[in-house]
């Protein structure tokens, strides 16, 4: 069809969080070496436009609400940096290496700027 599969859009998401974090010098990896996980607890996309193959896209990612132990993100793709393709939004539950709920670290609170 030309049209890029609509899954791929919450991989893009995810790419997007992981490298949010990256440039704020916090990767994923270190936290999870601390024990520290982030999981999913809600998800969702509106497609504006479709994405085809080959186009090059850009990825603004945002957190737009942090609680106790959760965090979201608002996700909007562009097209070739000017037509909005899609809206995205995603919260995330810290948690410990057994799935029990945390709360967010100290850490992630100083790189995002929110009081410990």
């Amino acid at each position: 069809m030309g049209v890029v599969y609509y899954g791929n859009y919450f991989t893009w998401f995810e790419v997007a969080r992981t490298e949010y974090f990256r440039e704020l010098g916090l990767p994923y990896t270190r936290l999870e070496k601390e024990g520290i996980r982030l999981m999913v607890a809600d998800a969702k996309c509106t497609y504006k436009s479709p994405a085809t193959y080959d186009d090059l896209l850009t990825i603004e990612t945002q957190v737009v609400n942090i609680k106790n132990t959760s965090l979201s993100f608002s996700y909007k793709i562009y097209r070739d940096e000017k037509t909005l393709i899609s809206l995205g939004e995603s919260t995330h539950v810290f948690t410990d290496e057994r799935g029990r709920p945390t709360r967010i670290p100290a850490k992630v609170k100083e790189v995002l700027n929110v009081s410990a």
